[in-house]
């Protein structure tokens, strides 16, 4: 998905719909950065989950980020895949300007767009039904939300903070993913002290989708050593 995030606690996974996408309430936008950790610690504190492993994509990635800087003593382990962080004056020129494109032409017709940037030629002829799920799911937002969200995503980068992220982190991209390239992910691996990174050969933006067992072989065994500490 664009945006997700995930919490481990003693290896049980939680995953939450961040506001506007999947089931959650419809939300007026616009939104900050800070009330997508609010309504993860919130969910947390409902859940009384006192610490958790922090996993996040895209979006979800960044809101990681943004977690593990606000509540450090919340956060067992952080995992941030496909996300950004130092971008560029080229690289966020180019985010603003598909944040403007979204407000213009919706939803929809950013996906569509987007296929290219999130997969490889051969999993979108292999594989059309997934790219159909995906679709149809996006339909499920109410655009004005996902609007809200992308700004977010566009309108953030925690990169000259990192330094401060003190959760061991396991950072991982695709080689091809253009939004969020293997040369940010190189540079929150620079920052965070206690990291790792995996750069996935051949892989583009939406490697959950793609490639989940490779995902999985990296996440799991990094889970393994920190949930529930």
């Amino acid at each position: 998905m664009k945006a997700g995030m995930g919490c481990c606690q003693s290896c049980r996974p939680t995953r939450l719909d961040l506001r506007g996408h999947g089931a959650s309430r419809r939300t007026p936008g616009p939104y900050a950065l800070s009330d997508f950790v609010d309504d993860a610690i919130s969910l947390l504190d409902h859940l009384k989950v006192a610490r958790a492993s922090i996993v996040g994509f895209s979006l979800g990635g960044l809101i990681a980020q943004a977690i593990a800087l606000a509540h450090p003593d919340r956060v067992d382990s952080l995992t941030l895949i496909s996300t950004v962080g130092g971008r560029t004056s080229d690289e966020q020129a180019r985010v603003d300007e598909r944040a403007k494109t979204l407000a213009q032409e919706g939803p929809l017709t950013h996906l569509a767009n987007a296929v290219d940037r999130w997969f490889t030629p051969e999993f979108v002829a292999s594989n059309p039904e997934v790219l159909e799920t995906r679709r149809q799911k996006s339909m499920q937002n109410d655009p004005d939300c996902y609007v809200a969200a992308y700004r977010v995503l566009a309108g953030n980068d925690l990169g000259g903070q990192l330094s401060e992220v003190r959760a061991p982190t396991l950072i991982m991209t695709g080689e091809n993913d253009i939004g969020s390239n293997p040369r940010m992910s190189q540079f929150m691996h620079d920052q965070i002290a206690n990291s790792e990174l995996h750069i996935l050969p051949r892989l583009r933006h939406s490697v959950l989708l793609e490639a989940p067992g490779p995902v999985a072989e990296l996440i799991e065994p990094f889970l393994s050593t920190y949930c529930g500490r």
